[in-house]
C-alpha cells in the first residue's frame, strides 16, 4: 500500500457521510484532516451547502490511503444519486 506523503509525514483520506435531520439530508466529502476537523470547518461555515444547517453529525467513514482513491470513491457514491443507497451503506456498515 502507498501512502501519500507531505515533508516526512504519512497520512490517510478520509471519505465520509455527514447526515443533518433538519435538512434530511445527507452530504459526501473526502478531507485529508481529520474527519473531526473536517466537521467542525462544515459546522462553522457561512457559505456552501453545510452552511444550510448546523446540526450535521458524521454517520460513515472511509479511509484510503491516496487522495485520488478518495476522490473517485466520492465520485462513485455521488453518482449514485440515491437516499436510499446511501443508507444502506450505512446501514450495512454499522451491523458489521
Amino acid at each position: 500500500m502507498k501512502l501519500s506523503q507531505k515533508g516526512s509525514f504519512f497520512f490517510m483520506y478520509s471519505l465520509y457521510i455527514l447526515h443533518s435531520d433538519k435538512l434530511n439530508g445527507y452530504y459526501i466529502g473526502y478531507t485529508s484532516l481529520s474527519v473531526e476537523e473536517r466537521l467542525y470547518k462544515h459546522l462553522h461555515s457561512k457559505k456552501g451547502h453545510t452552511a444550510k444547517a448546523t446540526d450535521w453529525k458524521v454517520v460513515y467513514v472511509e479511509t484510503y490511503p491516496t487522495k485520488q482513491e478518495a476522490m473517485q470513491r466520492e465520485k462513485q457514491l455521488k453518482a449514485w444519486k440515491s437516499k436510499t443507497r446511501i443508507i444502506e451503506l450505512i446501514f450495512r456498515s454499522s451491523t458489521d
